[in-house]
């Protein structure tokens, strides 16, 4: 699991941790979840998580081997539930929405501003967070403009040059006969 802060012990963080595990897990039993919780730092008894799976319309449903694993109903309009998604697929989606929504990138120490159109900031932050990558802490978006913060102090400028190029590339896979360029505003 990636580094977390510390998570208080309340149960819609306790919520929100669990659909996050299964949204990036195969998870086969109540037993994985409990201990996958437990490494992040949040026990839970089997009673309990019970009722916060039932509470999330938590449902077993097959991955792609066929086995059963608890999946959560999507955010948004797509409220079926679905397995845990790959790392691959979630860059893959990644790089696709960079190529259509990143507009600029400028970094600072451990800060990057990235601006989108307009009402795009919010579903471009939300893909950077479900990507789960290692090296970004979080991010904050209003409208056009989305605040990621790295973990690393200087890791700014890097993550800039990585979503800059994922951007590239995520131009040439929806449009291959285009001429994208991407610059970073300096």
């Amino acid at each position: 699991m990636t580094p977390r802060a510390s998570i208080p012990h309340t149960k819609p963080a306790r919520q929100r941790l669990i659909v996050d595990v299964l949204s990036r897990h195969d998870v086969r039993s109540q037993g994985d979840l409990a201990g996958l919780l437990a490494e992040a730092g949040v026990p839970v008894t089997q009673t309990t998580l019970s009722r916060d799976l039932l509470e999330l319309d938590a449902v077993r449903v097959r991955d792609a081997t066929g086995a059963l694993v608890y999946a959560v109903p999507g955010e948004g309009g797509d409220r079926r539930p679905a397995p845990g998604k790959d790392s691959a697929t979630s860059q893959a989606r990644l790089a696709r929405l960079a190529g259509e929504l990143l507009v600029s990138a400028e970094a600072s120490a451990n800060l990057v501003v990235l601006r989108t159109p307009p009402g795009a900031a919010q579903f471009f932050a939300s893909a950077i967070d479900h990507a789960d990558l290692s090296h970004v802490l979080g991010t904050i978006a209003g409208d056009d403009t989305v605040l990621l913060i790295t973990r690393d102090s200087g890791g700014g400028p890097d993550v800039a040059a990585q979503l800059l190029v994922l951007a590239e590339q995520g131009a040439q896979q929806t449009d291959p006969d285009s001429n994208h360029h991407v610059q970073e505003i300096s």
